[in-house]
């Protein structure tokens, strides 16, 4: 069903993907002597006191926008438990690939460049909170699917 606590852990798990758009990974990092903020939609300089977006990462935002789908289309699939299941187990592991992406970027774009931690920005974080979202709904999937079972056997 709709109403499920799984449904409300996949919404925010797909909100905390779509967040991405709004935090950046880094912020205010010198590289080449300019500040630099690195985004899921690309780099950041300040020019002259503005934010100029100097580099785009068209294929990073696709993926983000898609992947934020991912845990939105697997509440409407509440008749087959099973699939949900599989489509978590899926879901944790395409955003793990996508952290991973997201950790290259950022790596590419700093080179050797050291982050301290008041650097961070919330966005590094927002994936790790997906995913943690994800497994919660995991578990309440299981605990349904375990539910039905044991009402099947009364029957």
């Amino acid at each position: 069903m709709l109403q499920r606590i799984q449904s409300i852990y996949l919404l925010l798990a797909g909100l905390a993907i779509y967040a991405l758009f709004l935090f950046p990974f880094v912020h205010n990092v010198l590289v080449d002597g300019k500040p630099v903020t690195i985004s899921v939609t690309g780099v950041f300089q300040d020019v002259n006191g503005q934010y100029v977006h100097t580099q785009f990462f068209t294929a990073l935002t696709a993926a983000a926008a898609v992947i934020g789908l991912i845990p939105l289309v697997i509440i409407f699939l509440y008749k087959n438990r099973k699939q949900q299941i599989a489509l978590c187990y899926s879901a944790i592991l395409v955003i793990f690939g996508f952290s991973f992406w997201m950790a290259q970027a950022v790596k590419g774009v700093m080179g050797s460049i050291e982050i301290d931690t008041h650097n961070w920005g919330i966005g590094l974080l927002l994936s790790s909170v997906s995913i943690l979202f994800i497994v919660f709904a995991l578990k309440a999937i299981q605990r349904d699917e375990k539910l039905v079972k044991s009402a099947d056997r009364l029957r």
